[in-house]
């Protein structure tokens, strides 16, 4: 199986069929679902974001309920479409995502109110396209796919996906944006600053609220070293 996502070739499907035991009980339609996606490139969302995303899923689902099959689809198709971080078009991405995933499981001959719910919490997952998660399918995946992007390996996405836009670690000159406004754009900690710090607050399930809490702490203690390296012997001009 490739790194990425995307569609996998038949010598490879044996490896497909064992990663799939990742999404137990319902490896059979995780392998359908799997097999489909279209290729990409990027490694912040690559099989391995889809597997920790569903670890999460299931922790939350096993104290606040939803539907396990829902849930499976939405974690598996919720980033079908991608659209790099400094597009334009990022705010439709999950829009679209909803829209590929509804043809995918009208395709497996899933009905249309069920489908509807899966479409729904993959348009709301992405917090940038304002859609308000109206489900508890939705809050779910909301909650899981963002404490994805803190903690540990949250840290790690953040800096690979800053790299692959060709942003400064941080401005060398004021890394604490004590004299500037912050420039998520242009430099990756900013990002952790303006938006990844909020994260563990914004969850919408109580059981999301109380994994994001490790990871925040994760997140808080890594800028916090960073600031303290990156400030220790500051360049002159």
């Amino acid at each position: 199986m490739d790194g990425g996502a995307g569609l996998v070739h038949p010598r490879r499907m044996a490896s497909m069929v064992e990663f799939a035991a990742r999404f137990a009980p319902m490896e059979d339609l995780a392998v359908r679902l799997l097999e489909g996606l279209p290729p990409h490139n990027d490694g912040a969302h690559d099989f391995g974001h889809l597997a920790r995303v569903w670890a999460t899923v299931r922790a939350i689902q096993v104290e606040e309920g939803g539907d396990l099959e829902v849930l499976l689809a939405a974690t598996l198709l919720h980033d079908a479409v991608h659209t790099e971080k400094n597009s334009p078009e990022r705010v439709l991405a999950s829009t679209r995502a909803a829209a590929y995933a509804s043809e995918q499981l009208e395709l497996l001959g899933w009905p249309a109110e069920r489908i509807a719910r899966v479409a729904h919490a993959i348009a709301a997952h992405s917090v940038s396209a304002g859609i308000p998660p109206k489900t508890l399918e939705a809050q779910i995946l909301r909650d899981a796919d963002r404490i994805d992007a803190i903690g540990a390996v949250g840290i790690a996405r953040c800096f690979y996906t800053g790299g692959r836009l060709d942003q400064r670690l941080y401005d060398v000159y004021d890394p604490r944006a004590e004299r500037r406004d912050l420039d998520d754009g242009k430099f990756t900690l900013d990002h952790f600053l303006s938006k990844l710090v909020l994260v563990a607050d914004r969850m919408t399930t109580s059981t999301g609220r109380y994994l994001a809490a490790e990871r925040h702490a994760k997140l808080e203690k890594f800028v916090e070293d960073f600031l303290d390296e990156a400030s220790a012997n500051p360049p002159v001009r």
